[in-house]
């Protein structure tokens, strides 16, 4: 790796994290209510929202409330977007035409759109219609990033509380998280993506001319049933429209991952420049970035927060430049075949296959890491087309619980539950009771931590088992062998951790992938999100402890260094068998084939 793609990956995390604290400091006061923007432009649409609901702000809520309230609305929000999906070609603004998804696509999109995953096993150019893609996914993208960062902060309000029967109000939190951070957020992203080329309008597709004519040639048969080969030109192609840069904002800065069209960020008219690939790669980042600052300045210690934004930051440098040295590295298989993969000084040597050469190795490379650390799912490149090494980092970083930055909210509660196995493991090795900002840590806490932590390798893993095991399973299969296997295993992991994106070369769209990994989503996304609250009442109902010369303190690098070898040892290693399967095999053949 030279010194211009670490710099590349340097600027960016020195970027990210110069913004993400001023905008944790925002978050903070518009979440306890102390933001002027609260208190005094927006409290009267809060307010006619309350009353239109029928909901008291000032009425708080049991871990169990808030649980209820959580499960309601998004099984609502699921039941409406499959109606959606299943009635689009009654509806208006769809100036192509399409008709209504399959019963068991349409589950398969309204679990995954609402559970933050936005796996998609369509091309939305050619299967949604205006209407379904911004009535319904795009206010999905809101809603599933909405709760996401209401959850995480009821657990923050859980460790800075004492002896408390309440954790806040999911209403109030879901408001103010849509109102004064995604909507601000995502109006100016979008606008800076116009700017820069991705469109945004209502028209039908366009056909235009070609600057070449293209003739090809078809078999048919005649009336006779005699083979005829006709000779056919091309001299137009379409150009789908539609409204792509309001639902790009969104969909990055939700870690929602959805794209407009089947290319996803690599299509010019959703990712047109370097800046605006920069750009998303903030918008990714940037809230679960600043909720490590909102939980800091929440809890009393701003060190708390810095020290698992350390943390992740640490774990995301190393995974970004492992990624580019395996993409640079490339085949060597290659290199029998006599193929010089340094003959462009943009390339720089290494695997181009599945990249766009406008961005190149690195930033396809940083993208990746992301999209895959983040829970967003969205892609500027194909994963299915890494080497295997290269293909084992995104896996990888999905199988942790993408809790490095993670997925909004969901990122940073998912990695406070590794910080409290982290402080129970070192009380243990101690003979002490362990403790995590200023709250004993006991035996219900790390029940709720154990099935936060197994629950997704469990429905990964069984998932995957059943998938190779069956013939529904195999079917959609088009590379044998290690890579194949890869692509199920990487189908599961991304839809059990919500991340969404997938490989590629797996046949998805079919009844079995659809409700596997439908339920994989939704168990996923709810079955971590239930414990979490439960966790977050515990705490709240707990008196705060007094520090003393025998706590741990969880603050400084010695800690950063335990939550990252707990991470490591606890989450990476679920997978290893798994992973000596696939890409691990995979690599090994590339040598041997050398």
């Amino acid at each position: 790796m030279n010194a211009n793609t670490f710099m590349q990956t340097a600027i960016f995390i020195v970027v990210l994290i110069a913004l993400a604290i001023p905008l944790g400091r925002y978050i903070s006061n518009v979440l306890d209510g102390s933001s002027v923007v609260v208190r005094r432009i927006g409290r009267p649409v809060e307010n006619v929202l309350y009353r239109i609901a029928g909901v008291d702000p000032d009425a708080e809520m049991s871990w169990k409330h808030y649980a209820l309230a959580v499960m309601l609305f998004n099984v609502l929000g699921a039941l409406v977007l499959y109606a959606i999906l299943r009635l689009q070609g009654m509806l208006p603004a769809n100036p192509q035409g399409f008709a209504a998804m399959s019963p068991d696509a349409a589950f398969n999109t309204a679990v995954s759109f609402v559970t933050n995953t936005n796996w998609q096993d369509y091309g939305g150019e050619s299967t949604l219609g205006y209407l379904a893609q911004m009535l319904g996914l795009t206010v999905q993208n809101f809603l599933s990033a909405a709760t996401g960062i209401a959850v995480v902060i009821a657990l923050i309000r859980g460790f800075k509380r004492h002896s408390a029967q309440t954790i806040g109000n999911f209403w109030v939190d879901l408001t103010r998280t849509t109102l004064y951070i995604l909507a601000p957020l995502a109006v100016v992203f979008a606008l800076v993506f116009v700017s820069q080329g991705a469109i945004q309008n209502f028209r039908a597709y366009q056909d235009v001319s070609t600057l070449q004519v293209t003739s090809y040639q078809t078999q048919s048969t005649d009336a006779q049933g005699k083979s005829v080969t006709q000779t056919l030109k091309a001299d137009k192609q379409t150009l789908p429209m539609g409204p792509v840069a309001s639902q790009e904002a969104i969909k990055m800065l939700g870690t929602n991952g959805g794209g407009f069209f089947n290319a996803n960020s690599a299509h010019p008219y959703e990712n047109p420049t370097p800046f605006s690939n920069f750009m998303q790669m903030l918008a990714m980042l940037i809230i679960p970035a600043a909720l490590c600052v909102v939980f800091g300045r929440t809890v009393g210690d701003k060190r708390q927060g810095y020290a698992v934004l350390a943390a992740m930051t640490i774990a995301f440098a190393a995974a970004c430049w492992f990624e580019i040295l395996a993409e640079q590295a490339g085949n060597p298989v290659y290199a029998s075949l006599h193929v010089d993969t340094q003959a462009s000084a943009l390339q720089a040597g290494g695997n181009m296959e599945g990249k766009e050469t406008r961005l190149g190795i690195a930033q396809s490379g940083i993208f990746t890491v992301a999209t895959t650390s983040a829970s967003c799912g969205a892609v500027s490149n194909m994963h299915d087309s890494l080497t295997p090494l290269g293909g084992l980092v995104p896996m990888l970083l999905i199988q942790l619980g993408e809790v490095i930055f993670g997925g909004v909210g969901s990122g940073l509660y998912g990695m406070l539950a590794f910080a409290l196995l982290a402080v129970f493991v070192a009380g243990l090795m101690i003979g002490r009771t362990p403790e995590y900002v200023g709250k004993k840590i006991e035996s219900f806490e790390m029940k709720m931590v154990s099935i936060v932590i197994l629950l997704t390798p469990l429905l990964v893993l069984v998932g995957t088992s059943i998938a190779v095991l069956s013939a529904a399973g195999t079917a959609g299969i088009a590379n044998p062998g290690a890579h194949g296997f890869s692509e199920i295993l990487y189908a599961f992991s991304s839809a059990a951790n919500n991340n969404g994106s997938a490989f590629g070369g797996l046949s998805v769209n079919t009844p079995f992938y659809n409700s596997m990994l439908g339920i994989a989503m939704w168990f996923g996304r709810f079955g971590s999100l239930i414990p979490i609250l439960a966790i977050a009442g515990s705490l709240a109902a707990k008196k705060r402890l007094a520090v003393t010369a025998g706590t741990l303190p969880t603050h400084g690098p010695l800690f950063v260094v335990l939550l990252l070898g707990t991470l490591l040892l606890v989450g990476a290693l679920t997978y290893v068998p798994a992973l000596a399967l696939g890409p691990i095999v995979e690599h090994i053949t590339m040598i041997a084939g050398h």
